[in-house]
């Protein structure tokens, strides 16, 4: 049985802790594909050729520091070379046929990777919310940053996303918007779950 979640939003949203938390009660298979666009970039910041990078690609690729802002910076600007998102489509569509159901979140899961997906999400929150939530996770993990850099970065990468050629950041018109900015992560999860059941 195939059966596929689609999970969309800008960063710090919560939609890597829903995704998961969603994967892990109905036991289907969780693709960040935010860590693809990651691992590229961190190659490109070692040296290599986008393009090459994202066709070189194996899963094995997928682990190491990756959480870094400067990581995702990379990542947020090698996500606009259209070549780099082609050779990247691939790796998803398949993870997304795979038996016995997949969840996957990004920025374009909905609109271009899984457009026919059952269920389509869209989680997002306020700016001012999403910097505070990653200024929060980047100083627990002992980066020294300011929450008005944090917002600064967050707010670039939101245009970049959004305003890109291929495949920009935008909800699907049939996806269920959760705004979590006033959720705890118990109720964000929550409405993500009844949402897979209304359609399952």
């Amino acid at each position: 049985m195939t059966f596929t979640v689609a999970i969309d939003g800008p960063a710090a949203a919560g939609k890597g802790t829903i995704s998961k938390a969603v994967a892990a009660h109905f036991g289907f298979a969780h693709l960040d594909t935010g860590l693809l666009y990651r691992a590229v970039g961190a190659k490109v910041l070692s040296g290599a050729d986008p393009v090459a990078a994202a066709r070189g690609l194996t899963p094995a690729d997928l682990g190491g520091k990756l959480r870094t802002p400067e990581v995702a910076q990379a990542a947020s600007r090698v996500a606009v070379i259209p070549d780099v998102r082609a050779a990247l489509v691939e790796f998803q569509r398949n993870f997304a046929a795979r038996d016995g159901g997949a969840v996957l979140d990004g920025r374009d899961i909905g609109t271009v990777i899984c457009p026919d997906a059952p269920v389509k999400l869209f989680v997002t929150a306020s700016a001012e919310v999403r910097a505070e939530r990653r200024f929060l996770e980047l100083t627990g993990k002992g980066h020294n940053t300011t929450l008005a850099q944090v917002l600064q970065d967050v707010v670039a990468r939101d245009k970049r996303d959004s305003e890109r050629e291929e495949a920009p950041l935008k909800p699907a018109e049939d996806a269920v918007t959760i705004d979590t900015s006033g959720m705890s992560i118990d109720e964000a999860v929550a409405a993500a779950v009844a949402a897979v059941e209304a359609r399952r």
